[in-house]
């Protein structure tokens, strides 16, 4: 791929695939050891950018960031650390729409990893299993702490809700900001990204209607 292409890919924000990218050998090294390596890499880009490593400020820079990739800003990419989902029998024949709304996203653009910040909306109709609430908080945190395309992240909230809970009825919308289009590029400081994604009952207009009428009246609140 030559640079017109690379740059043409990451300012349209296109993704690939709706699984993140991975190699096979990608947990072959344990988190200390792409700690180390990563300390280094980056060591010799402050170098090139002609920063002063032996400055008591600057020196420690490497290791914190290398700290924050592997432990805090990707740790969704560890499948290790994905969230314990518990499901319970539906037992009270609860059938109708169960909203969760303004989780916070707290992602990173694939294409330039700079910050996507925003909210997810998340609903789904019960059948014969529910979920504990901060449970679905977990989910999107999850996934929202790996190199992400918007959309890409929609779908994976989605599918994953669909297979915990074993229904398509699930709908997923996201509404954020992105760094890589208010800081770089177009410099557009106040444009947001809304994704949406949904099965099963939520194909229905009238029912993605009170979906969206909640989001909305609570909004004004």
């Amino acid at each position: 791929m030559d640079k017109s292409q690379i740059e043409l890919l990451g300012d349209n924000h296109i993704a690939t695939s709706v699984k993140t990218p991975m190699r096979a050998d990608a947990f072959d090294r344990s988190d200390d050891e792409k700690i180390e390596n990563i300390q280094s890499h980056f060591y010799k880009i402050m170098e090139e950018l002609g920063l002063d490593l032996t400055d008591e400020s600057l020196s420690g820079t490497p290791y914190r960031f290398a700290k924050m990739y592997v432990k805090e800003l990707f740790y969704g990419l560890n499948p290790n650390n994905k969230p314990k989902i518990s499901t319970f029998p539906n037992t009270y024949g609860y059938q109708r729409m169960l909203v969760e709304q303004d989780i916070t996203i707290d992602s990173s653009c694939e294409h330039h990893f700079l910050p996507i910040v925003g909210k997810a909306h998340v609903a789904y109709i019960p059948k014969d299993k529910v979920v504990g609430l901060s449970k679905i908080n977990r989910l999107v945190d999850y996934y929202s702490h790996r190199p992400q395309v918007q959309e890409r992240l929609c779908l994976q909230i989605l599918t994953d809700l669909q297979e915990t809970l074993e229904t398509e009825d699930v709908i997923v919308m996201v509404h954020a900001k992105h760094l890589c289009v208010s800081s770089r590029g177009i410099k557009d400081k106040e444009s947001f990204t809304t994704t949406l994604e949904y099965g099963g009952k939520f194909k229905d207009d009238k029912l993605r209607q009170e979906f969206y009428g909640l989001l909305e009246n609570n909004f004004k609140e």
